[in-house]
């Protein structure tokens, strides 16, 4: 392996760093998106392989989209648990049967939601995305990304409550590498972190040990990822096909794409922010979108759950500064290959939540310090009530919704998160009030008003 100076300035092409350290920045990667991606079909009852593949496929179907631009890795998205919850809730007496019977038929649902992104990017498309970024100036952008990695802080800490001890080592560790560390230690500071902490975990820690030898003993080499009968495609082969329950999943699961859509917008500023490039503009939002919902129709059309741009993945990519797609598509390849054994996936998910906390907690908190950086470089003037009140209303909406007891905002059958209802409010109010700072691709300084280099 070549030696190479990593530069303090992020890197663009990592091919000068030799495909060894290539495949490990991958892998890094795929470890990052793991806790979270497994943990939705755990919670649905989806298959872990399944999403592992269908993770790896959109990524690739992203970036093919995108024409191979943007550094984003698409996992499982949180957005339609509820949607799942209410089409095909778990069973048994402690609710952890999956539904075999209407998971399919949810799955359905989530395909079309799929495919209403493919319309928003069609309208981006025909419209321009000067005219819509004209509603996500830093005011709005800035407070959506620190919300982003503030909302998903609670469940970092949740499972860093399962062991402080581990979780403190992989935050330690990730530390020390990214402060201290030279060359190649201190641009894969995550992968480090999570295999010492889950090491020591395994050795301090009898339970967490049991727990794997069994998991991973019991788990079969090789298998294939994709059951047919949990696919939408056996859905429709099936003699007894309700059509009532195929409009109920659409009627339930498509109005959460309206919000997962503003999400996706705030992960694109969050990832193009990072990278200092305009992926907004090159390859473009509708671009981005295409890719995000195909990627997503085709997970649901196999039985995996829906895809989204993953901030754990942006988290990396502020934390090694390896800002190259290549890695991210070997990352995909990578978690498709694994996919392909139920061993590996059993090792994966048999991961200490200490260990996944720990990790977490840097991660999201990185998300949010982009958001902070990207108000900060902007200069938002906060002397000025409008901003105050925009910033304040996305912020406390987004994270007192969240953690409120209910978890969402209900309205009839839609269920909107406190980031969607925060989102919402934000843009509007935005709009709606005098003062603005500057309008969106009036001119140069506003063409770089989020400090992005326009390729």
């Amino acid at each position: 392996m070549a030696k190479y100076k990593i530069p303090e300035e992020g890197i663009y092409d990592a091919r000068p760093l030799g495909k060894g350290r290539m495949f490990l920045l991958g892998f890094q990667h795929m470890f990052a998106m793991f806790g979270a991606t497994v943990l939705v079909p755990i919670l649905t009852g989806l298959d872990v392989s399944t999403t592992l593949l269908f993770a790896g496929l959109g990524t690739l179907l992203f970036h093919l989209i995108t024409g191979g631009k943007v550094p984003a890795f698409l996992g499982s998205s949180f957005a339609f648990l509820g949607g799942y919850a209410a089409v095909a809730p778990m069973l048994g007496e402690f609710q952890d049967q999956p539904n075999l019977e209407m998971l399919p038929y949810a799955c359905f649902g989530v395909l079309c939601a799929g495919l209403m992104y493919v319309i928003l990017a069609a309208l981006f498309k025909a419209f321009g995305a000067s005219k819509v970024m004209r509603f996500f100036p830093p005011i709005v952008t800035g407070p959506i990304i620190i919300a982003i990695g503030l909302n998903l802080s609670s469940s970092a800490i949740n499972n860093c409550s399962k062991n402080w001890w581990v979780a403190i080592v992989a935050i330690a560790i990730i530390v020390a590498c990214n402060i201290w560390g030279k060359g190649m230690v201190k641009i894969i500071p995550i992968l480090l972190g999570v295999i010492g902490s889950y090491v020591l975990a395994v050795i301090v820690d009898p339970a967490v040990r049991e727990n794997v030898v069994k998991n991973v003993s019991e788990a079969k080499w090789v298998a294939l990822p994709i059951h047919m009968e949990r696919t939408v495609i056996g859905l429709f082969m099936r003699d007894n096909l309700d059509g009532h329950l195929l409009l109920t999943s659409v009627v339930t699961i498509v109005p959460l794409s309206l919000a997962t859509m503003v999400e996706h917008i705030g992960d694109v500023s969050a990832i193009s922010s990072t990278c200092e490039r305009n992926y907004i503009e090159n390859p473009g939002l509708h671009r981005t979108l295409m890719g995000d919902g195909l990627a997503t129709s085709l997970a649901a059309l196999f039985g995996a759950p829906a895809n989204t741009t993953y901030g754990e993945n942006t988290g990396v990519l502020a934390l090694s500064k390896i800002y190259d797609p290549r890695v991210i598509r070997i990352a995909a390849v990578l978690a498709m290959l694994f996919s392909f054994s139920p061993k590996f996936a059993a090792i994966i998910s048999s991961m200490p939540g200490g260990t996944i906390g720990g990790v977490s907690l840097v991660l999201y908190g990185m998300i949010s310090a982009v958001g902070v950086r990207n108000v900060v470089e902007n200069k938002v003037d906060f002397t000025k009530s409008r901003n105050v009140l925009v910033a304040a209303l996305i912020l406390v909406l987004s994270i007192g919704i969240s953690y409120s007891s209910a978890g969402a905002l209900q309205l009839g059958p839609i269920s909107l998160s406190g980031l969607a209802v925060g989102s919402i409010v934000g843009i509007a109010l935005n709009a709606i009030m005098p003062g603005k700072d500057y309008v969106f691709g009036q001119d140069k300084q506003g063409d770089e008003s989020v400090n992005f280099i326009v390729q």
